[in-house]
């Protein structure tokens, strides 16, 4: 008969309750009775997960990673190189969908997801700063993304500016001069819509071509939100050579929308996205995009969080590192 926390509860002469958390970790246990708890975990070979099997040393190999939502590809192409990553040192994931719920959110950074693993990987997009500060506690912790930036937080980032100005730079070297963007509202600063969407007003201004913000539309970064937003522009009339969609999902929904309603690509109207997801390669024709460095992102934030779990906690400076990119140039605009 398999060994229960009863059993380990009455070898131990405690409660329940105690052995629970013991095994989770509880910092407010005296030593002498974890202790006790411990020899009967031995003596019975008891182990019901892997956080009671590492009890010795406090360690359970796992790495936690919360992002909003895997259905999103770049968010599954990620979870799948921060997985290879962490296999090359020893490490697994543990993955955490937030839907972009705050409750979430929270309750991965402090719940028993966050007690399963020794360090997290976290993608925040409705929790500030401060808010994750308070719940973080004390294991360690390493943003992924842009929507909270905070020089007291480790962190890896995308260059958003940086690429979304490329992709504009590329679009207008081919004679486009009124660019829709997809996936942003106008004056948006924060994050990576309002990041990239600053790097595209940037590259027009070096042009000389001035924004209109009539040609920035808000929309869900899903391809559903991309063949919606340019059927609207089209239903309005609005006067427009290229569309860039701030991720590849709303540039590939735009890409079809134009072919279905007859619109050549790119000969009337040039396509580009952001991420450069596997399908950006097989769409016809061929999306132009930016490759932000996934696989270095992956690399980076695993090897730093590994870091900070294996000693270096105590390190002098918050590090907040950025991965190169690299704009793909394919036929929807060559």
């Amino acid at each position: 008969m398999a060994v229960t926390m009863n059993d380990v509860a009455k070898a131990a002469g405690v409660s329940l309750k105690t052995v629970s958390n013991v095994i989770n970790n509880y910092e407010f246990i005296r030593p002498a009775t974890k202790q006790r708890v411990l020899d009967a975990i031995d003596e019975l070979g008891y182990e019901t997960n892997l956080t009671a099997r590492s009890l010795r040393s406090g360690k359970t190999k796992m790495l936690g990673l919360v992002l909003a939502d895997l259905s999103i590809p770049y968010y599954a192409e990620l979870a799948s190189d921060i997985m290879k990553a962490a296999w090359s040192r020893g490490y697994r994931v543990l993955v955490e969908q937030s839907g972009n719920e705050a409750e979430h959110e929270k309750a991965a950074l402090q719940g028993q997801f966050r007690s399963l693993t020794d360090g997290l990987l976290f993608i925040p997009l409705t929790l500030g700063a401060q808010q994750i500060i308070d719940a973080a506690g004390k294991k360690p912790l390493v943003l992924l993304g842009e929507f909270v930036q905070d020089p007291r937080l480790d962190m890896v980032l995308i260059q958003n500016h940086e690429a979304a100005a490329a992709v504009t730079t590329h679009l207008l070297a081919g004679g486009r001069r009124r660019i829709a963007v997809l996936g942003a509202d106008d004056g948006e600063t924060t994050g990576s819509a309002g990041l990239r969407l600053s790097g595209y007003k940037a590259a027009l201004a070096d042009a000389g071509v001035e924004y209109d913000p009539a040609l920035v539309v808000r929309c869900e970064w899903r391809r559903d939100g991309g063949a919606a937003a340019v059927a609207g522009l089209l239903d309005s009339g609005a006067d427009f050579d290229a569309v860039f969609g701030l991720n590849d999902a709303l540039a590939l929904g735009a890409l079809h929308e134009l072919l279905v309603l007859g619109k050549r690509v790119p000969e009337e109207i040039a396509v580009a996205g952001f991420d450069d997801i596997e399908e950006a390669r097989f769409a016809s024709p061929s999306l132009t995009t930016v490759a932000p460095g996934r696989a270095e992102i992956a690399e980076r934030a695993v090897e730093l969080l590994i870091e900070r779990i294996e000693g270096n906690m105590a390190a002098p400076e918050v590090r907040q590192l950025q991965a190169a990119f690299e704009l793909r140039v394919r036929k929807s605009a060559t």
